[in-house]
């Protein structure tokens, strides 16, 4: 938290210790979902609009951190394969909203479980309900970085 000097060598350790294991543990629960026919940022459109039917492109580009362009890409993609489908905004008919198809939304949600399940179940057998509930915690911690 201190400005004027760079971060602390725990600072720098914490930094890469999570990137490395939050990008084995994103292989692993992808793996685990059943999506390796499907880019990560596929499936990442697929599941939030499980959440949020009829988001556009650039709502979707927002909610990802992306340009417009290359989540124009992504949407293409996913319609290429009957997943998702564009539909006229029933209350503004210029804007085109992207909305999950009936595979796409079983798709997504048949993912959606298969991660969680397999989480939960590696959670159970890996590690003690002490283990479990620092898990808890942390992400508390975690989940502060991601909010401004």
């Amino acid at each position: 938290m201190n400005e004027h000097r760079g971060p602390s060598p725990s600072a720098v350790r914490a930094s890469q210790e999570v990137r490395a294991v939050i990008g084995r543990l994103r292989r692993r629960i992808r793996a685990a979902g059943g999506t390796e026919d499907i880019s990560l940022t596929q499936a990442t459109v697929l599941a939030r609009l499980i959440d949020n039917e009829g988001l556009t492109t650039s709502d979707l580009a927002a909610l990802e951190g992306m340009r417009h362009q290359s989540m124009a890409t992504t949407v293409a993609a996913l319609a290429g394969r009957a997943l998702v489908e564009r539909r006229r905004d029933p209350g503004d008919g210029r804007r085109l909203l992207i909305v999950l198809t009936a595979e796409g939304r079983r798709r997504a949600e048949a993912g959606r479980q298969a991660r969680g399940e397999w989480l939960a179940a590696e959670l159970q057998e890996k590690c003690t309900e002490e283990e479990r509930q620092t898990v808890i915690a942390a992400m508390a911690v975690l989940e502060r970085l991601v909010h401004d």
